[in-house]
C-alpha cells in the first residue's frame, strides 16, 4: 500500500510541475492579435496556432491526472481498519497503562512525603494554583 501512495504522489507532483510549467510556456489572449497581422507566427515549431492547441491540450490532459491523483490520494488516505472502530478517545484508553498499586510496606522516595496514607488510600493531587497564587511574592 505504501508503495502505491508513493507512486501516486510521485506523479501527483510530477504533473503540478509539468502544469506549471506548460502554462508559463503558453501565450496570453493578446498574443494572437500579432500572429493574425502576419507577424511571424506561422515560422514558429508548431506553426501559427499548433503551439496553443498542443499546449492547451497537453495542460489539460496533466491537470486531469493531477485531480485523479488527489482524489485517489484523498480516498487512500480516509481508509481505516476494520479493527480500528470507535473515536481516538476510546481508542487511547484502551491501549491506556494499567496504574501500578502502591505497596504500604514500600519506604518513600522523598521522606516525609509517602503516597500512602495509614488507611491506605492515596491522597488526593493537588491542585495547581491558578489566579494571584501564581504570581510570586516579594
Amino acid at each position: 500500500m505504501n508503495v502505491l501512495l508513493t507512486i501516486l504522489l510521485a506523479v501527483q507532483m510530477l504533473s503540478a510541475l509539468g502544469m506549471i510549467g506548460l502554462i508559463l510556456i503558453q501565450h496570453g489572449k493578446g498574443a494572437d492579435m500579432g500572429a493574425a497581422f502576419g507577424s511571424g507566427g506561422s515560422g514558429s515549431l508548431f506553426g501559427a496556432s499548433g503551439s496553443a492547441n498542443f499546449l492547451s491540450h497537453t495542460t489539460a490532459v496533466l491537470a486531469g491526472l493531477f485531480f485523479v491523483c488527489t482524489l485517489l490520494l484523498a480516498y487512500f488516505g480516509n481508509l481505516r481498519p476494520a479493527s480500528g472502530g470507535g473515536s481516538v478517545l476510546e481508542r487511547a484508553a484502551a491501549t491506556a497503562p494499567a496504574p501500578v498499586p502502591a505497596t504500604t510496606g514500600a519506604p518513600a522516595q522523598i521522606p516525609g512525603n509517602s503516597p500512602v496514607t495509614n488507611a491506605g488510600v492515596p491522597p488526593a493531587p493537588l491542585a495547581p494554583a491558578s489566579g494571584a497564587a501564581q504570581i510570586p511574592g516579594k
